[in-house]
Parts: C-alpha cells; structure tokens; sequence
C-alpha cells in the first residue's frame, strides 16, 4: 500500500469519526466511492478499538489508513486516555495495518495540550500555544517513539494545532523545529480570526513548500479560515481533511469530500 507521504498532494482525507467497526466500514466505502486518496481514523471514537477491531476496519479499506487519537469520544466529551494509553493505541493500529499515525505535538506531555508550558525563547512560543513542546527530555521521548513506528514500517504525521493565530515566520521556524525529530509530514494548523491572517496564512503556504524539506499539511481554523482549508493544499499543502457526511460526530469547519474532489480535479486541469 502506497506510503501517505508519497501520495500526490494534494491528498484528499477522508475522515472516520465512528462508534463501532461496522459503521466505521460503512462510512471508508463512502468515502473511497466519493473519491478519497487516504482515511484519517479517529480510534478515540471508537467503542472498541482493540486490535482485532482495528485490523477489521483497516482491512476493509484498499486506501491508506492514517490513525489518530485526539482523546476524544463519538459526542466529543474526553475520552481520559493517559498518555501511554494513547500512545498504546498507536502500536495496535499499525500492527492493525495502519499506513501511519498522527502522533500529535504535546505526546509525552499531557498539559501542553491546552497551553504552553516551556520556556519562551522562539518566535513561535509567543502567544501562548497548545500542543508545542520545546522540553529537550520529551522531544528525544517522542523522537525514540517516532523510530518505533519507522521500525514497525509505519509513517509518522506530527501533528501541533496551536490555537492562536501565528504569522508566515512562526509557522515555518515551527516546522523546521518539528523536522528535527523526523516525522514523514508535518501537520501545523493555527487561527485566522480575519481576512489578513486568512491571507497570511496562504503566504505561509507557499514560504512552508519552499523552505521545509518534510511535506506540510497547514491551514487555519477560526471565523475566516475555511478557505486555507482548500487553497493551501492547492498551493502545495500534503492533505485536504473532509467529511463525506456530516454528523452530529463532525468537525463541522471541514469541508465536504465530493466537493473537494471535484474542486481538485478541476485544478489539476487548469494546471
């Protein structure tokens, strides 16, 4: 099966965030009917993720499989994984057969998920940032499990979503910092609470796909940033994150697969 970093870009995700194995199929068949390239697996949603479930899920699909554990449940409510649970979670699912994990920044280091707890010394701590995690010790603890996965023949998509809006420089000395521990692809996803973030944000594109060796998926979320959704992997962003059906269980600022492939498509002519 084709490694994720190898897929052309922009890669369309299609996103499972499922209770049991069954609908989790059923949901990876529409997404592959609708055009998908890949498929971001949710674990945390599940009701059962042990690894005869997951190897289930996983083989039913002929797209590469992407794992994550974000720690929250199917209605979004924490799902209390300790940090070797979840990181547990990401051993099964590539013993399951999973193509990669999403192993995000704060891994090894519980409370920087909700705010950052280093020392204040780049010019992308500033603000305040979650899940960016700048202590020596824990990066060489993620760096030796980053291996593990490699060992396994499994990628690693490192994964930081800061919550605050950062300019063109931040977000492309973060990604150089997060390259030094050798994921396979770099996911960086900041705010855009205005049109010139929004327009920051694809300056940002284009200085990430020039200076950054590792491919990037980045985008903003917040009130103005649904278009980097689309245009930043135009302009050379790894994955496009989308929703084949929207339920209760959606991140609703995703934006809608079919859509998005046709969208793609129609690019790749003009281009």
């Amino acid at each position: 099966m084709k490694a994720l970093s190898n897929l052309q870009s922009p890669a369309i995700a299609g996103v499972i965030r499922e209770k049991t194995s069954k609908s989790a199929i059923a949901e990876i068949k529409n997404c592959i009917y609708d055009g998908a390239d890949m498929i971001d697996l949710h674990m945390s949603c599940l009701e059962n993720s042990d690894t005869n479930t997951l190897k289930e899920i996983i083989q039913s699909s002929k797209l590469p499989i992407l794992a994550l554990n974000y720690n929250n449940r199917y209605d979004w409510s924490p799902a209390g994984f300790s940090e070797e649970e979840r990181t547990e979670s990401f051993l099964r699912a590539v013993d399951a057969g999973a193509a990669g994990i999403d192993m995000q920044g704060y891994t090894f280091h519980a409370p920087s998920k909700h705010g950052f707890c280093g020392n204040d010394k780049y010019s992308f701590t500033k603000g305040k940032p979650k899940e960016i995690v700048t202590d020596e010790a824990i990066i060489s603890k993620q760096c030796e499990f980053i291996e593990k996965i490699h060992s396994k023949g499994a990628e690693v998509l490192l994964s930081c979503h800061p919550g605050i809006p950062m300019n063109c420089q931040q977000v492309v000395e973060l990604a150089l910092f997060l390259e030094k521990r050798s994921p396979d692809i770099i996911k960086i996803v900041t705010a855009a609470t205005n049109e010139d973030e929004l327009v920051e944000s694809f300056k940002t594109m284009v200085a990430l796909k020039k200076e950054v060796k590792t491919p990037v998926s980045y985008h903003a979320n917040g009130k103005e940033g649904s278009l980097s959704r689309i245009i930043n992997p135009i302009l050379g962003g790894q994955i496009i994150f989308c929703v084949d059906r929207f339920s209760q269980s959606s991140t609703m600022e995703q934006l809608d697969l079919k859509t998005v492939r046709t969208i793609v498509d129609n690019i790749k002519k003009i281009m």
